[in-house]
């Protein structure tokens, strides 16, 4: 990257900084991470949010440290339903295996090396025991021992530190009030976590990259309520999906999953625009909106290719400002990324569907038809029976979304008399 390239990527990336500047960030970090050799790099990003003013809580786990340590003793790693049961032998590995893991990552955290990313970084770390806990207890007639759930996070305590500017380091361990200790799964600290100090964004890190399909494309991203029905075969995967969803129930807003594999996955998923893993949101993270007169700008720029293609017909700026309330849009990070617009025919309770438009860079992610359906939804509210779309190439589009072509003589009287001729827009009609 040349030094003005690598100047307008800074340049890029000014938005983000200045949205995550004083936002509140928990990674969960499983035992494997620590243990890949890209985990350094993954030190080297955080110390970087922490520098722009992310406040960051990080939460390691320690399964395959447990593992280890219970080979080496000739002990089994005994599991019921994904949940080790932790009895005495046990549970001294597991103390051994976190608090190890836990000086090794604030070791790591201490590093200020000069010539290195990690020079002038000088970060606090924080652990304590910020999480109450209660045992699992009998479960159909299986003692867990001292295997445990979350029962308090105390977010009070943790944000009183990330407001001191520490970052705040927790291991997969809970402490009851009889002094007891507790080992718990690290998917339910993070989210307790999350959800009890308000974070703004949880960060799952897993093997690939993002959530994968069956066919192997990236899920980019979807909402908390789409998960049950996404085609996810790894199991994994589908655990961290889970996790992402409890969390987003939880008011967490937005989970992303990103590999721990990939070096510098974590800056490209939160400093670029489409990000490089997995999105999980509370809501659509690209937001359907009405559109509004400062919109007509943004409108202009999405529509104008296909007006010089003859896709569409023209439609100047003055006529746009005045058919603005005509419009819904597709919107993600400020940037309007679709748009559809719908013209009631009262009279003769037919709509017309019109300027169907994505950006070029979001094409093939159902986002007509999303908008679709949001105009056929508001065609209903408005009492119309049907819509119709006037199209010289989008003819096999429109009749998978159950259109049938009809003559001109289906349009309302006011549309034929506007019907122009020599573009010979072919006519398809729907019933609501």
């Amino acid at each position: 990257m040349s030094a003005q390239e690598h100047i307008r990527w800074l340049r890029n990336t000014a938005p983000y900084i200045n949205a995550h500047r004083g936002k509140t960030f928990v990674l969960m970090l499983g035992g494997a991470v620590a243990q890949h050799e890209n985990f350094p790099n993954i030190i080297h990003d955080i110390a970087l949010l922490n520098s722009l003013g992310v406040r960051l809580v990080l939460i390691h786990g320690s399964r395959l440290q447990i593992d280890q340590r219970l080979s080496r003793a000739g002990l089994d790693s005994v599991f019921h339903e994904g949940l080790r049961i932790t009895d005495n032998a046990a549970m001294e590995h597991v103390k051994d295996a976190a608090g190890s893991l836990r000086a090794q990552i604030e070791a790591l955290l201490s590093m200020g090396l000069p010539n290195s990313p990690m020079q002038g970084s000088r970060m606090r770390v924080c652990s304590g025991n910020f999480v109450t806990a209660r045992p699992i207890g009998v479960v159909n007639g299986i003692d867990f021992h001292h295997t445990g759930r979350v029962r308090r996070v105390d977010a009070s305590g943790i944000n009183q530190q990330l407001a001191d500017g520490s970052i705040v380091l927790l291991s997969p361990l809970g402490y009851s009030p009889t002094g007891e200790i507790f080992n718990l799964a690290l998917e339910d600290i993070a989210v307790q976590c999350a959800a009890a100090i308000g974070a703004d964004k949880l960060v799952l890190f897993g093997g690939p990259a993002g959530v994968l399909s069956d066919d192997g494309t990236l899920i980019r991203q979807c909402a908390a309520g789409e998960i049950d029905e996404l085609p996810v075969a790894d199991p994994q995967q589908a655990s961290l999906l889970q996790s992402a969803k409890r969390a987003c129930l939880a008011q967490v807003e937005r989970c992303h999953i990103i590999s721990y594999e990939d070096d510098c996955a974590l800056l490209q998923e939160l400093f670029t625009h489409d990000g490089c893993g997995t999105l999980v949101a509370n809501d659509d993270y690209e937001l359907s909106c009405e559109a509004s007169i400062d919109d007509v700008g943004g409108i202009l720029e999405l529509i104008e290719p296909l007006e010089q293609q003859g896709a569409l017909v023209k439609r100047s700026r003055e006529l746009l400002e005045t058919e603005i309330s005509q419009f819904r849009l597709l919107v993600r990070d400020g940037r309007i990324i679709a748009c559809a617009a719908l013209y009631p025919f009262l009279d003769d309770r037919c709509g017309e569907i019109a300027c169907i438009v994505s950006h070029p860079d979001y094409r093939g992610g159902k986002r007509g038809q999303r908008l679709l359906k949001t105009l056929e939804q508001e065609a209903r509210s408005q009492g119309l029976d049907r819509v119709f779309v006037l199209t010289t190439q989008t003819a096999h589009w429109f009749v998978e979304q159950g259109f049938v072509e009809a003559d001109q003589g289906a349009l309302p009287s006011a549309k034929q008399s506007l019907y122009n001729l020599q573009r010979n827009s072919k006519v398809f009609v729907k019933t609501l």
